[in-house]
């Protein structure tokens, strides 16, 4: 189980509610350290246990290129609120929240989106709406459908328990043993509780069911005439590394593979994942205003 390096926020990082016409959402803005905000802004969307917490470790460096970098907890996920309705929960309707998130943050200039992992299947609907024009698009650990292998277990494990045996039974039986697994500090095992028991019960077990049910919407996607980047761990358990190969190649998109990593390459290699996310953005704002400059 990956772990953010979450207990002292580095410098430039502050929590901040961002209110929308749909709620306040709990986010995690960062801004230069020294420098001015010069290029376009970016939203970061966390997976299906995750949080905002998941980039902590990459903030301060996407921000010191010259950005406002905002992660954010989606509905019903740990800090952020959520209802009892299972609508709420579904990839369309959390990608309406990006959305309004991402105009909210973007004040009139584009947002690079960037969704890990259950993120990214979310991210996409932002992007194939259509509602908001984005700077570029990254998926993070994501793949083109219904997740695989040993996450889909846990998937299915989480929709089936939570409803019935609820959050305390998924902590000590699921999530506490992989942690001690894993030689976690009291600290972080403490955090992680406290997250994953603040979460939406319903909004978690219908997350699930989506991470598990989602279909293909990749060829929709390549419509989108979006700078695309598809970054992943060369060890991803979640959805392979071939099938993130064949799906940057489906998109026409540009694919990172970060080694040594797993499923949290912002956690396992936050230097490398950063430096990758920047000059992908550089170089998609750099299209962007070529294009415009040719077209005058």
């Amino acid at each position: 189980m990956s772990t953010p390096r979450f207990l002292d926020l580095p410098p430039g990082v502050t929590p901040q509610k961002l209110e929308t016409p749909q709620g306040a959402f709990a986010a995690l803005e960062a801004l230069p350290v020294s420098g001015v905000v010069e290029r376009w802004p970016a939203l970061l969307v966390p997976g299906l246990t995750g949080s905002k917490e998941d980039f902590i470790a990459v903030l301060m460096t996407l921000a010191q290129s010259g950005r406002r970098v905002v992660a954010v907890d989606l509905r019903g996920q740990y800090e952020t609120p959520g209802p009892d309705d299972p609508a709420a929960y579904t990839c369309a309707a959390l990608g309406a929240d990006v959305d309004l998130l991402a105009q909210a943050i973007g004040g009139g200039d584009p947002v690079h989106l960037v969704g890990h992992s259950f993120g990214g299947l979310v991210a996409r609907e932002a992007v194939i709406d259509g509602r908001t024009r984005f700077a570029s698009f990254t998926l993070m650990s994501s793949g083109p459908a219904g997740v695989e292998g040993r996450r889909a277990r846990n998937g299915r494990q989480i929709m089936e328990e939570i409803p019935t045996l609820g959050l305390e039974h998924l902590w000590h039986h699921r999530m506490e043993p992989d942690a001690l697994a894993a030689d976690v500090s009291d600290e972080i095992l403490a955090f992680l509780r406290k997250r994953l028991l603040t979460n939406s019960p319903t909004g978690l077990a219908c997350m699930a069911e989506q991470v598990l049910s989602m279909y293909d919407r990749t060829d929709e996607l390549r419509q989108i005439e979006i700078p695309t980047l598809v970054l992943y761990g060369e060890h991803d358990d979640g959805w392979s590394p071939e099938t993130q190969s064949e799906t940057a190649a489906r998109l026409g998109a540009e694919c990172v593979v970060v080694p040594g990593a797993v499923h949290s390459p912002a956690v396992e290699a936050p230097e490398t994942t950063a430096a990758a996310l920047v000059r992908f953005w550089n170089a998609a704002e750099k299209h962007y205003l070529d294009t415009r400059s040719n077209a005058m």
